[in-house]
């Protein structure tokens, strides 16, 4: 075979990711239930929220509560559930739901023997929702960035996937929407880089890479890249 492993991003392209206005949202009706200042909330949310894909809050509520205190507020643990409920159910309706060709590729993969890997830069709650979601059954490695302390700006992660899967980067194909440089950290790899870049969905995000390289505007494109 030409290539040896096919490594995924996760949410915005296996799954539909939320948009960052979606997010936002989620993030004031958590203000409103904290009965925090909105805009004050939403701006230390953001501003800290790293922590959160490196694995130093281990709960939602862990991170919510930092946050109030932060603005010197102190929350009561109803409260703190039911803004957490709010993040969860973000998290699960997103990653539960495949993008639409994922199963199909993943099966071919599976069935012609190539390795299969996912790097998600992610919070505690991806990890623990992973088994549940139609995915889990495909994959050989997974990597998830709360669980190693780095995320995909840090090109350590793509060399932690590369040893669990046992393969050369020249062997290996990255699969991603395009957040934090993580195309362009795979690259300098010599991993072959691919951005999904899907046809009519917003990307807002402020941690879009501006990614000049190879790109597919489907899971289906990804039989040819095979070839």
């Amino acid at each position: 075979m030409k290539y040896q492993a096919v490594i995924f991003d996760l949410g915005g392209t296996l799954s539909y990711s939320a948009s960052w206005a979606e997010y936002r949202d989620a993030v004031k009706k958590m203000a409103i239930i904290c009965k925090a200042p909105v805009e004050e909330f939403i701006e230390q949310w953001f501003a800290n929220s790293v922590g959160l894909g490196t694995g130093l809050y281990k709960t939602w509520q862990d991170y919510i509560r930092y946050v109030c205190q932060l603005m010197g507020l102190d929350i009561p643990g109803i409260r703190l559930k039911r803004a957490s409920d709010i993040a969860l159910s973000v998290t699960r309706n997103r990653i539960c739901v495949p993008r639409e060709g994922a199963m199909e590729l993943l099966s071919y993969l599976k069935s012609n023997r190539y390795k299969i890997g996912l790097i998600s830069d992610c919070y505690y709650d991806v990890p623990e929702i992973w088994p549940e979601t139609p995915f889990a059954p495909y994959f050989d490695v997974t990597v998830f960035s709360c669980e190693v302390g780095m995320n995909k700006g840090d090109p350590r992660i793509f060399k932690i996937a590369l040893e669990k899967l046992a393969v050369k980067p020249g062997n290996c194909i990255y699969i991603a929407d395009g957040m934090r440089n993580e195309l362009a950290n795979a690259a300098g790899l010599s991993i072959r880089a691919i951005q999904l870049n899907m046809p009519g969905e917003i990307y807002d995000s402020p941690i879009r890479e501006d990614w000049q390289g190879e790109t597919i505007s489907s899971l289906q494109e990804v039989f040819n890249l095979l070839k």
